[in-house]
């Protein structure tokens, strides 16, 4: 599997038999291959703070990947109306790479501000709220809403309270 982990409050620690180790916070992406012989386990490090994280679990392209931890911090700045790459397939975009063609993107819209990504013939997105409030192609979605968009040639985002989404572009 290729797991990807994202931090929305609080933080967890992660420590894996390859020797790959760290606690991921808000801003940080975490990319593991697993399903090779690999022993992993992530935990909440706090006894008094709460932990909410987003952890996406997606088949490879193949099978066999030799297993591996990645972890990176991405500024705010980048993700401000914006859909920033955090995890992708196609590489040479700053994102961590992952082993199946798809990319992961996260933003923070303001109230009234529209995003449109292009979904390529064949392509379809899955959106997810973290926070506030938002439209998708014209649907109302909140925080912890999703929706799955198929056979459309765009996504158009439209903060409709400011709002923090997750959106995967997959084929």
């Amino acid at each position: 599997m290729e797991i990807i982990t994202i931090v929305l409050e609080g933080a967890v620690a992660h420590q894996d038999s390859t020797g790959g180790a760290g606690t991921l916070r808000p801003g940080e992406v975490q990319v593991m291959t697993a399903g090779t012989g690999v022993v992993h386990s992530e935990f909440n490090p706090s006894d008094a703070e709460r932990l909410h994280l987003l952890q996406i679990w997606i088949m490879p392209d193949a099978r066999g990947h030799t297993p591996r931890y990645d972890q990176k911090t991405f500024g705010t700045a980048a993700r401000s109306n914006a859909l920033l790459p955090v995890a992708s397939g196609r590489g040479g975009n700053g994102a961590l790479t992952i082993h199946q063609d798809a990319t992961l993107y996260v933003s923070d819209l303001e109230a009234g501000r529209t995003l449109t990504h292009a979904l390529a013939p064949g392509r379809r997105a899955y959106v997810f709220v973290t926070k506030g409030e938002l439209e998708v192609n014209g649907t109302a979605l909140a925080a912890g809403d999703a929706a799955q968009i198929e056979r459309e040639q765009r996504v158009a985002l439209r903060g409709a309270r400011p709002a923090e989404l997750l959106l995967i572009d997959l084929p």
